[in-house]
């Protein structure tokens, strides 16, 4: 499935509303381990059917990070009916995306 670029305009229909998980991935441009990760999470929404992927560029989306508390990047956060399910920091392998996932 393709990636989605998530706004705060566009949450609630792409995450809220989503009938399954959705992992967000948040980044910015500027951000090293970031770009490493991009194309891990892109494989992972290519393998995975049972998920929804979103991109949150922190850069652009102050208020989505806000709201969850994002500190440090890359962050990739797990919603399970629309609600927080799982989360992890930093740069991480495939293995422990899929991990995330399917947890």
């Amino acid at each position: 499935m393709a990636v989605v670029e998530v706004t705060s305009e566009n949450f609630d229909e792409v995450v809220g509303k989503s009938d399954v998980p959705v992992l967000l991935d948040f980044w910015a441009g500027w951000c090293g381990p970031c770009k490493m990760l991009s194309p891990i999470v892109d494989a992972v929404s290519e393998e995975e059917t049972g998920i929804r992927v979103g991109k949150v560029n922190v850069d652009g989306q102050e208020e989505l990070a806000a709201r969850f508390n994002i500190s440090s990047i890359p962050c990739l956060i797990l919603f399970k009916n629309g609600e927080e399910a799982g989360r992890s920091v930093g740069m991480i392998p495939k293995q422990k995306v899929l991990e995330l996932v399917r947890s």
